[in-house]
């Protein structure tokens, strides 16, 4: 698989002599020179992001803020200045990394293979999640076994479950679980969570014995194992 890369700076030189470069080096590469385009080449799902900071209008660091909710993948800014002000903004706006101009092909060719090999890790690392028992849940497939039996569960259970395993240890009330995975438009209210956890553990302990998701009261819900 060729990864994709997606180049933004209002500099078409600039542009271009790095999706010349990375395009030689076997990447896939997408073009913006402003903030519209980007937005608009963001369809093509990239695994990396090259991203210049002080474009006329919206800047680097707002578009970054207004689409880290929405992109997971790796973000390095590219800047013609830097201080410990301008890297603490473009960390908490959202971005991974930065390189500043003028800049070597190689070295920016090296920080992308770096977040790209990170990326990989991490997708590969929380893809399937186990537990002392022997529970198995693998994200990827939506899969959930114990032993050599698969449970079944509907889509909105695997999402919940999903959600409090990929952040366990961690409390949620059952508002925030119900924005996060019903959704903010959606019809009904989150009484709704309760009675899919209900559901949810039935099912786990008819085939396990156990419960995993563990009820703090006052508070809400986490994965506890």
């Amino acid at each position: 698989m060729k990864y994709k890369i997606l180049i933004v700076d209002d500099e078409e030189m600039i542009t271009d002599l790095i999706s010349s470069h990375l395009q030689n080096c076997g990447y896939n590469t997408h073009i913006a020179n402003n903030v519209n385009e980007a937005m608009e080449e963001l369809r093509h799902q990239p695994n990396l992001i090259i991203l210049d900071i002080n474009m006329p209008g919206t800047n680097g660091l707002e578009l970054c803020r207004n689409i880290r909710n929405h992109i997971s993948c790796p973000i390095i800014f590219l800047t013609a200045r830097i201080t410990e002000q301008d890297k603490i903004n473009g960390f908490q706006y959202g971005g991974d990394d930065y390189i500043t101009k003028p800049f070597s092909l190689k070295e920016l060719t090296a920080r992308i293979e770096a977040h790209l090999r990170r990326d990989e890790r991490n997708k590969n690392t929380f893809s399937i999640f186990t537990t002392p028992d022997g529970l198995i849940v693998n994200l990827s497939k939506q899969t959930i076994s114990y032993g050599d039996k698969e449970i079944t569960f509907s889509k909105k259970e695997f999402d919940l479950i999903e959600y409090l395993i990929t952040n366990k240890g961690q409390v949620f009330d059952k508002e925030k679980i119900y924005e996060t995975v019903w959704g903010y438009d959606a019809e009904g209210d989150s009484n709704v969570v309760k009675e899919h956890i209900r559901k949810i553990r039935n099912k786990f302990q008819e085939i396990t014995g156990n419960d995993y998701i563990e009820t703090v009261w006052g508070v809400g819900y986490r994965w506890k194992n």
